[in-house]
């Protein structure tokens, strides 16, 4: 089962489910660790698009990448006033961001990092290590909790994805735990920001 699998056939409904949270919200105890001059930004399984368009409306250069045709269509569409790059790309090779040969200054990745076995985070790791630029931040909301039906998710922990990421020369600048935002049995968020301290 591909780690997309669910979302076309529910893609009406989950924009409707990512749209009503407000990325303030979502990234609360982190919005200070944000570039706050004009920056570039993924915004990777950017889904309806929230989080890139709000980061746009801040002056931000976001390109947004989201592996489900369904979702680009409605979160362009829902989002078309914000001057938003969409891209068809996915974890764990990024194989077309890659191959752009940009840096990011941010990369966010809310509710992905769990639809990824041990062995495809750790090469995404590697992957998303490398598209950061010199000090790039990586965002990240890891999702706690029982998988819905028919959804290809997998443990994930706080401590490993930090491990994953000093191994790929990532230091931890935030580490917090959140309820969910939806009010779901069972779910709760972990909340981390991890810095690119080596490398070129």
């Amino acid at each position: 089962m591909p780690g997309t699998a669910g979302y076309a056939e529910g893609a009406s409904e989950l924009v409707a489910q990512y749209e009503a949270v407000a990325f303030s919200d979502v990234y609360r105890e982190m919005l200070h660790l944000f570039p706050s001059g004009p920056s570039l930004i993924a915004d990777i399984g950017a889904g309806s698009g929230r989080d890139a368009a709000a980061l746009a409306a801040r002056g931000h250069r976001v390109v947004a990448v989201e592996p489900t045709a369904e979702l680009r269509s409605l979160g362009s569409r829902i989002h078309g006033d914000q001057p938003i790059e969409w891209i068809d790309d996915a974890l764990p090779d990024l194989r077309v961001l890659r191959e752009r040969r940009q840096r990011f200054d941010a990369i966010l990745l809310s509710a992905v990092w769990m639809h990824l076995d041990g062995q495809e985070r750790r090469l995404a790791m590697n992957h998303l290590a490398s598209l950061l630029s010199a000090r790039g931040r990586l965002f990240l909301s890891l999702r706690h909790g029982p998988v819905p039906a028919g959804r290809r998710m997998f443990a994930v922990s706080a401590k490993e994805t930090c491990a994953l990421g000093a191994a790929s020369g990532l230091d931890i600048l935030h580490g917090s735990q959140a309820e969910d935002l939806h009010q779901r049995a069972g779910v709760h968020w972990s909340r981390l920001a991890l810095q690119r301290t080596s490398g070129p």
